[in-house]
């Protein structure tokens, strides 16, 4: 028999507050009543029976600003159920994983009537973020006290709200205590030490936990690399041309590793219960619009969009679109190449240490204005991408990382392929992806987190200073902190973060055998970044909202792809070389045939896994079960 909440939940006056939902200023009070009863009215009457609460009462609001500031929770039994309801997987008493169920309860791990730790703050956070969004329109035609705001039965209300302005966020609330846990085992104490991925998970969710997973592995990939670079580097740095041994060992290490990550990503998630999860059914982005029918899938009603139309706009506008800035960034690249000549000229003339540090200016100035390029395109292309009018956010999110690599490709390497394989100078090479590299990281750390933090910490003294001015007889720590933590930025997710690490891998695993440094730049890089990206999640920027993930999505395709342009150019960076072209001075067609053999030699090793047999011991399956290794690896 299936449990139903209205049969166990009880009301409860006061409750922990885990989410804070803000209303704009001018909202209509029969508006926050019709809301307020669908959050706190029963399932069976088409509400979310959570808890809710203002944060300030009637005699408080005449004293303090900011009179539009609700809190929710959930009872324990409102969070187990909604558990159950979107599939979250926990291990059971027999360690296999399984969907959480409530009528099973007893037969989960470190499930207990007394224990509060069976569900994870952000599942509890993200429970309730999906009860909300799974509020929906019955029979109410609009949003009482605003008929324009049209809503028809489906329609989730939450959307409606936010996207007619009533709504301004909502956002779930850090935990202080259990924040400051996390810090002191994270960033705050600097030692060499593996990040805590688990507990990162139970507070901010498996996405976040992934990318900080993924960034720790990376760095760690990278040492061998900064370890052999770094003799290297130093024996060999007058030798331009002597880098074919480096660019072999590129070769193995920018293939093996990521399919190293796929099976550690793997056994992680698993741990967590998301690798096996049962996907949800995916709600239409709050942004698409269209005619109001029948979705022949769902029986709803929603806006309907042709795919027709779709597809003319990203073909006759976005495509164009993006053309025009690749070609306006290769024009970008002729100046700079006219400023490096002009810089070279100059020193060739006069010779002076003055004109010696100015040969690497262009370099820099390139550096900055790729950085600029890059943050402009992609304001330009999450405009484009939301016009395109894609129903599902995934659609949204693929073809708005597709645009982005393309360009931060072309932007970022283009003057580097063009130097080595036209110019052919690689002591040009060498210097142009130093100055990149560092220019670029340096431009991150002070625009990703030293800024932010700074303006972050002017605003908590401003807050500070507010609170201890107030006479009225309030909960002065947990205003504070929902009065500050709703002016933070808001985590816009993964993106650039991935971004950052895709152009790095880019640098290091393409033409790092003529700058070996680039890796051990890299690494250091990446110790400041774990701790920057720590301190912007935890202190700078909104909590967000979990996610469940069982891997990190496309960006695994945009690894492997930089991998495959990687292993083809360090192929050619050796067949160029001065070594291999002494062994065949008469017939250059045996080189090239050497050079494509080594070329699809890599490419089987890099799927060498899908026709590996891998034993594996399931342990409520009697024997030994023989599954391929691709498998295992992809989860």
């Amino acid at each position: 028999m299936k449990v139903t909440l209205s049969a166990l939940d009880t009301c409860e006056s006061s409750f922990t507050p885990l989410v804070v939902l803000e209303l704009a200023q001018d909202v209509k009070e029969e508006t926050k009543e019709w809301l307020k009863n669908r959050i706190i009215s029963k399932k069976e009457d088409g509400g979310a029976q959570l808890l809710f609460r203002p944060l300030l009462n009637k005699y408080e609001k005449e004293t303090l600003e900011n009179q539009n500031l609700y809190l929710v929770g959930a009872s324990k039994i409102t969070l187990l159920l909604g558990a159950e309801a979107m599939g979250l997987v926990k291990e059971c008493n027999d360690n296999t994983m399984r969907a959480f169920t409530y009528g099973t309860r007893y037969n989960f791990k470190d499930f207990d009537d007394d224990n509060d730790d069976f569900l994870t703050m952000a599942e509890c956070q993200f429970i309730i973020k999906h009860e909300l969004e799974n509020l929906r329109a019955r029979d109410e035609k609009m949003i009482p006290g605003y008929p324009q705001a049209k809503l028809y039965p489906g329609k989730s209300l939450l959307r409606r709200l936010l996207t007619s302005g009533l709504v301004i966020q909502v956002f779930p609330l850090h935990d202080n205590e259990a924040l400051k846990k996390l810090e002191d085992t994270w960033y705050t104490r600097f030692a060499l030490k593996c990040q805590p991925i688990d507990h990162i998970r139970g507070y901010f969710g498996e996405t976040i936990a992934l990318y900080f997973g993924f960034l720790e592995y990376f760095t760690v990939a990278l040492i061998p690399m900064a370890v052999i670079g770094l003799p290297y580097y130093l024996f060999v740095w007058e030798d331009y041309d002597k880098y074919v041994i480096f660019a072999s060992f590129n070769l193995i290490w920018s293939t093996v590793i990521l399919e190293v990550w796929k099976r550690g990503c793997a056994n992680m998630t698993y741990r967590w219960g998301t690798l096996v999860m049962k996907r949800q059914f995916e709600e239409p982005r709050p942004g698409f619009h269209g005619v109001l029918g029948i979705n022949p899938v769902t029986g709803r009603k929603e806006p309907l969009y042709p795919s027709y139309k779709r597809q003319l706009r990203i073909y006759l506008v976005s495509l164009p679109f993006v053309c025009l800035c690749l070609y306006f960034s290769l024009y970008v690249m002729m100046i700079y190449f006219d400023m490096e000549a002009w810089a070279l000229s100059l020193h060739d003339n006069s010779g002076s240490e003055w004109t010696s540090v100015l040969l690497y200016v262009p370099s820099i100035i390139y550096a900055i204005v790729i950085e600029i390029m890059n943050r402009l395109y992609r304001y330009a292309a999450e405009f484009l991408t939301s016009w395109e009018n894609h129903r599902l956010e995934s659609a949204y999110q693929n073809h708005l990382i597709l645009k982005v690599l393309v360009f931060n490709f072309l932007n970022c390497f283009a003057s580097l392929f063009y130097i080595a394989f036209v110019l052919r100078d690689m002591k040009l090479l060498r210097q142009s992806l130093a100055t990149l590299l560092i220019t670029s990281q340096i431009l991150n750390q002070i625009m990703e987190s030293l800024l932010p933090y700074w303006l972050q910490r002017k605003h908590h003294v401003q807050v500070k200073r507010k609170v201890q001015a107030l006479k009225a007889d309030i909960d002065a720590t947990l205003y504070e902190q929902v009065v500050l933590e709703k002016e933070m930025g808001t985590y816009l997710g993964t993106f650039d973060d991935y971004l950052e690490l895709f152009l790095q891998f880019g640098y290091v695993s393409l033409f790092s055998c003529v700058y070996p440094l680039a890796a051990a730049f890299a690494v250091l890089n990446n110790f400041t970044e774990v701790n920057s990206d720590a301190l912007k999640m935890c202190r700078v920027l909104k909590r967000p909202f979990s996610e469940p993930s069982a891997n990190i999505g496309v960006w695994q395709l945009a690894f492997e792809t930089m991998s495959v342009i990687s292993v083809v150019t360090n192929c050619a960076l050796i067949g160029m070389s001065p070594q291999v072209n002494a062994l065949f001075p008469e017939s250059k067609l045996d080189l090239v045939l050497i050079v494509v053999a080594v070329e699809m030699h890599e490419r089987d090793f890099g799927i060498l896994h899908e026709n590996i047999f891998i034993p594996v011991f399931p342990p409520h399956v009697e024997g030994t079960v023989f599954l391929p290794a691709a498998l295992l690896l992809r989860g």
